[in-house]
């Protein structure tokens, strides 16, 4: 039933055609005045013409805005969103970079507790010298030189600085917390690039083939109203708005086919490749679901689980701990130090015995020295407040940044049933207006309208529906959900 009411415009045509035709055969009319003039002769050809453009428009303006190829080609790798996401985590170089970061600060903790451990050092020594003689410049161990030769070491062991030593090792250890969840952070960035990277270029893609299909569809009116001005049943203005649009679809379809170009090349980066590979894209193509109704909750669960936050929480704690630190430089320090060896070889008249040694304790007290410990000390508490308030500043950003992620998903959810909506609206309008059309009762201003509101409405709904996933992405960013 369909197909007889898609055709019935032609067949209404061709009866009229027939009926000219028949008339001017007759010669007269029944009232016998002068025959009418003959009606323009219609070509079997284009009339063949009409009959294949007219339906196929109507069935191109309502096909489905995903049949034509896709920029992939059929030898292009497939990449799912997950894939992606894995071989940026693998390859990015500001990933690579962020985890070196994390292991040279665990070298300096092993650093700052070396003070805590024991020093010990092992020497070797032979002299040749005239025996007695006195040193006249310089200066050595002793002021006479011997022949001899030993072999001796020595330990130094920290007792106790009151605590400095071991703030220092409790500095560092904060601030390699601080890098692992810096490491973490930059993850989590590189994820969110690489989500937002892929989307972009899979919106992309979309809009190319919504720009293809509107290419074929301007292509097929224009054969259309082409074949009707050929048959002298529309005027060459017609043929003029039909080549316009014909060639404003043209452009459309090259910005949109750059735009893709330029999205693959920026997913590339991300990716971690020098070199250009054009990816067949598989996304999501499921129901889209609903974003979380409560934003008090994600507030929360943002504060509980933000990497960066995480950050400058353990930098703070580490400026503290530097403080106290520097702080301790103001008391005093005792270490143990001891020495031992052996003079094999030396002139008996000087060496009474062939072995050395000694221990003993020994207390270093800071008396002054122009203020420098207190200044350091007031500069670092006063770095340590800087740090409690920039960490308190990064809590209030996030909490704005969580509440308008929410809203701005609940507003592209919101849009994607809008623009369904509006583009069903503008399929059904572009039907009726290509029907109004080939029945003559419209002009082709009215069917281009209906073609380029058509055309918007596809668009809108291809972006409307990849922003909103990305607004999903953002949001699950900024409450620090992204694994």
């Amino acid at each position: 039933m369909r197909n007889r009411l898609t055709h019935w415009p032609l067949c209404l045509l061709l009866g009229f055609a027939a009926a000219a035709a028949s008339q001017a055969a007759d010669g007269k009319n029944r009232d016998g005045k002068d025959k009418l003039p003959d009606a323009p002769r219609v070509n079997a050809e284009l009339l063949s013409e009409i009959a294949q453009a007219a339906p196929a428009a109507r069935m191109a303006a309502n096909a489905p805005q995903t049949e034509p190829a896709t920029q992939g080609s059929p030898a292009s790798p497939r990449l799912t969103l997950h894939e992606a996401e894995q071989m940026a985590i693998q390859h990015n170089p500001r990933i690579s970079v962020s985890k070196l970061m994390a292991l040279a600060q665990h070298q300096v903790v092993r650093e700052t507790r070396s003070a805590e451990l024991p020093t010990g050092t092992a020497a070797l020594t032979a002299v040749q010298a005239q025996d007695a003689s006195r040193i006249s410049a310089g200066a050595l161990t002793a002021s006479r030189l011997f022949e001899h030769a030993g072999a001796g070491g020595g330990f130094t062991q920290l007792i106790t600085d009151f605590g400095r030593t071991g703030n220092l090792v409790a500095w560092a250890k904060l601030q390699e917390k601080a890098q692992d969840a810096n490491a973490l952070a930059t993850t989590e960035d590189i994820v969110l690039a690489t989500d937002q990277a892929f989307y972009t270029a899979l919106e992309a893609q979309a809009l190319l083939r919504v720009a293809q299909q509107n290419t074929q569809n301007r292509q097929t009116t224009d054969n259309q109203v082409s074949a009707y001005t050929k048959s002298k049943l529309k005027s060459t203005l017609d043929l003029s708005f039909a080549d316009v649009n014909l060639s404003q679809a043209r452009l459309l379809e090259l910005d949109a086919k750059d735009n893709a170009d330029s999205s693959m090349a920026a997913l590339d980066a991300v990716l971690g490749l020098d070199h250009l590979v054009n990816y067949e894209l598989a996304g999501d193509e499921g129901p889209l679901s609903a974003p979380p109704a409560d934003a008090a909750e994600l507030v929360q669960t943002a504060l509980e689980q933000r990497p960066d936050l995480r950050a400058l929480n353990y930098e703070q704690q580490a400026a503290v701990r530097f403080s106290h630190a520097e702080r301790g430089q103001m008391l005093p320090s005792i270490s143990a130090s001891g020495t031992v060896g052996s003079v094999p070889i030396r002139p008996a008249q000087y060496y009474e015995n062939n072995w050395w040694g000694g221990i003993g304790v020994n207390m270093k007290i800071p008396v002054f020295n122009g203020f420098l410990y207190s200044a350091q000390a007031k500069e670092a508490s006063i770095r340590a407040e800087a740090a409690a308030e920039q960490a308190r500043d990064l809590r209030d950003r996030i909490v704005r940044d969580v509440r308008t992620a929410w809203l701005a998903a609940n507003t592209a959810y919101q849009r994607v049933s809008v623009s369904e909506a509006l583009l069903a609206q503008a399929n059904l309008a572009l039907g009726l207006a290509q029907t109004r059309y080939d029945l003559g009762l419209s002009s082709i201003v009215e069917l281009s309208q209906a073609q380029y509101q058509q055309t918007d409405a596809a668009m809108g709904n291809t972006n409307a529906q990849y922003q909103y996933r990305l607004s999903l992405a953002t949001l699950n960013y900024q409450i620090g959900a992204i694994q």
